[in-house]
């Protein structure tokens, strides 16, 4: 089963993970051996994930590799609707569309408890602790969207039958480690974001640049010359003020509470102040701590 925006856009869905895949050869010499050893036969992966051309080589791959999978995302605007079209016509369980609304959004994460999963994957925890929420009998008006599609399980016996999980981000980690200090975590999980494959190379090099690809697409605006407040020098906000510093930027200024990490900062050539003082001369304000509340009201007065 299937839910996307158009079935119509799967043909130029189908190029973008072509010239996906040609960029990613480690992944497609797992899928060689996948479709030979099948290590993953008979298993069911709920993945909410970002629903991209890079995602669905990914999800191919443990197709390849004898998995059932639902794909569902984990962010409501990026999903890539003609990539989800052309996963859907190569039989994979998508139900994605890009600008999805709440209900829309949770109702994807039932669809994929629906599949009464094996292994969950998750980027930024959403499906996982939506799945918690339900299996300790927390309800709430997003777990009430979930059921909406997945019908009344017995979420707890559903947890019990999950063999582990993945998180991606610092974001969903710091919410999956607060389950387990709290006794709830009801499955092993998996921290991708603490590999050195991901933290060192894909949150330095690769958020680094694709945050400021995001901010230039969004405002037209021009990086040389402005003064730059980065909050957070762990390995994202590493890499987003060496990428503002490349650009131009005046000045990159380092917000971080971490003395060792403010010392390194400084150590990188770049300023470190508090944000009370930050918040008066900066041009652009970027948060990099996986935390809530790092600007708030006062900055902005």
């Amino acid at each position: 089963m299937a839910k996307v925006r158009d079935m119509a856009l799967a043909s130029r869905g189908r190029h973008q993970i072509y010239w996906a895949e040609r960029n990613m050869p480690v992944l497609l010499k797992i899928r060689e051996r996948f479709s030979k050893e099948k290590p993953l036969e008979g298993l069911r992966v709920a993945a909410s994930l970002h629903v991209t051309k890079e995602t669905a080589v990914l999800v191919k791959t443990l197709a390849a590799g004898g998995a059932k999978v639902a794909l569902v995302p984990s962010n409501p605007l990026s999903t890539q609707d003609d990539v989800a079209a052309a996963l859907a016509e190569e039989g994979v369980d998508v139900y994605a569309w890009r600008g999805m609304n709440e209900r829309e959004y949770y109702n994807a994460i039932g669809f994929a408890l629906s599949l009464r999963p094996d292994i969950t994957m998750d980027d930024g925890a959403d499906l996982t602790v939506a799945l918690h929420k339900l299996a300790h009998g927390i309800r709430d008006r997003t777990t009430d969207y979930v059921v909406e599609i997945s019908g009344n399980l017995d979420f707890r016996e559903l947890a019990s039958k999950v063999r582990g999980g993945t998180e991606e981000t610092t974001t969903g980690v710091i919410r999956l480690r607060a389950l387990h200090r709290e006794g709830k975590l009801l499955y092993p999980i998996i921290a991708v974001n603490e590999s050195y494959t991901k933290y060192l190379f894909d949150n330095r090099y690769g958020t680094g640049q694709s945050t400021w690809d995001g901010i230039m697409r969004a405002t037209n605006a021009l990086i040389a010359g402005k003064v730059v407040v980065v909050a957070g020098y762990g390995w994202v906000g590493r890499g987003i003020a060496m990428r503002a510093r490349g650009l131009g930027a005046r000045r990159v200024i380092v917000v971080e509470v971490n003395p060792i990490r403010a010392l390194e900062a400084v150590f990188d050539g770049f300023e470190v102040m508090p944000m009370s003082e930050a918040a008066e001369v900066g041009d652009i304000f970027i948060t990099a701590t996986g935390d809530i509340r790092v600007i708030r009201v006062e900055h902005m007065l």
